[in-house]
């Protein structure tokens, strides 16, 4: 990441990745793509027969409801052809994945924030999205699409059922199309203890469901995402507006990357044994450094899913001014200067410059190597090891420095 150079460049913000696992590909997952290198054509735009059939059973197994199914080589493709089907403008919540606006934006659409509550992020507070979109309609506006997570990224906390049900009655009321990104859903920390429900089980008929793969089954190299569009004749004719989109994209999946998609989909043991430990793994990690980053000052809801933190550091304002510090860029670059890793300041999400707001990934915090990293998944106590230990111990240097 680096900041934008106002002398050469246009306003783009140079936007962090997907979080990472961190660790080496899962040799089944190697050995599928391998035996499919020499499949030199790629699928057809939104998918073949066999990737489609393994979406399709995914989203059944998770109890979302039938409907077409598209596949594209990652979500951004997904959410440009959706944002162009649907046309109009976009409202996301503050703050959101760091991939979301920019995409509106490219498609000559604004893209509205709508605050979130406090206990989570991912999906607007109900009564602040009606205002934005009172207020949107008041300025010539035409807001059609809301873009949420239940399982968020960049805040890494699950939205309550009750929350997610109010704002949704709050869209319908307003004719608003829903896209749900479930990209995190299989990676919740406490899949027993928390409760996660899919806007499209509560409005089967307005929303579309979009899970990139790089959340739990492929490395983000192998860019994969499915979309699931709702039954009836609506949905059917937003999905063939998206495949225009799509097909005007060149926006197919390589073949080999498509066969290990469908091998990742169909989730046999290998997979499902994989996806439960890497959970567990940064969880864990994550706990742990919630709890450096809190008992330092720092605010931060504790990590519900994914491989993420969210903080904010206000409280400790004196000691970030003493440092020169005085926004997200400039504590964006002071951290990841210091942690040696990635620091995205607040600003690349949707919140404001001029809050000291970072997110912090779990997987540099798991080793140097693809060794160590491998070692830290099956190590039974992986907090334990030298290498985790370190990580964290300098962590919480960092930020006991700041306090």
């Amino acid at each position: 990441m680096r900041r934008t150079d106002p002398e050469s460049h246009g306003p783009v913000r140079f936007g962090p990745p997907v979080p990472d696992d961190g660790l080496p590909v899962l040799p089944e997952l190697t050995a599928v793509l391998a035996a499919a290198a020499s499949r030199a054509d790629a699928e057809p735009v939104g998918g073949g027969p066999a990737l489609l059939d393994a979406a399709r059973g995914f989203g059944e197994r998770r109890g979302l409801p039938a409907g077409r199914t598209a596949v594209a080589p990652g979500a951004p493709a997904l959410l440009v052809a959706l944002t162009a089907a649907i046309g109009g403008d976009v409202l996301v919540p503050r703050p959101c994945a760091a991939w979301w606006a920019p995409y509106a934006r490219l498609l000559g659409r604004p893209a509205f924030h709508v605050p979130t509550p406090a206990e989570s992020g991912g999906v607007p507070d109900p009564y602040a999205l009606l205002e934005t979109v009172r207020r949107v309609r008041d300025e010539g506006g035409d807001p059609r699409l809301l873009v949420l997570s239940v399982a968020d990224d960049p805040t890494a906390t699950v939205a309550p059922p009750e929350l997610l049900h109010e704002t949704l009655e709050a869209a319908t009321g307003e004719g608003l199309h829903l896209v749900s990104d479930e990209t995190w859903r299989d990676t919740l920390h406490d899949p027993h203890g928390t409760v996660l429900l899919s806007p499209a089980e509560m409005l089967p008929d307005r929303v579309t469901v979009v899970t990139d793969l790089a959340g739990a089954l492929l490395p983000p190299g192998w860019p994969v995402a499915v979309a699931r569009f709702p039954a009836g004749a609506g949905g059917a004719a937003l999905h063939a507006r998206a495949l225009d989109v799509l097909t005007a994209l060149d926006a197919r999946v390589p073949g080999p990357v498509a066969a290990a998609a469908a091998y990742a989909l169909s989730e046999p043991e290998p997979v499902t044994a994989r996806v439960a430990a890497t959970v567990r793994l940064h969880a864990r990690v994550a706990a742990a450094a919630h709890r450096a980053v809190v008992a330092a000052g720092a605010l931060a809801r504790p990590p519900s899913c994914g491989r993420h933190l969210y903080l904010d550091l206000s409280p400790l304002a004196p000691a970030l001014t003493a440092r020169g510090i005085g926004d997200a860029q400039e504590l964006e670059d002071f951290l990841t200067a210091r942690l040696g890793m990635p620091a995205p300041g607040g600003h690349r999400f949707g919140d404001g410059l001029e809050v000291p707001r970072v997110r912090l990934c779990t997987a540099p915090l798991l080793g140097d190597t693809a060794e160590q990293r491998a070692q830290a998944l099956h190590a039974p106590a992986p907090l334990e090891l030298p290498q985790v230990r370190a990580a964290l111990a300098h962590l919480t240097s960092v930020f006991d420095d700041l306090s």
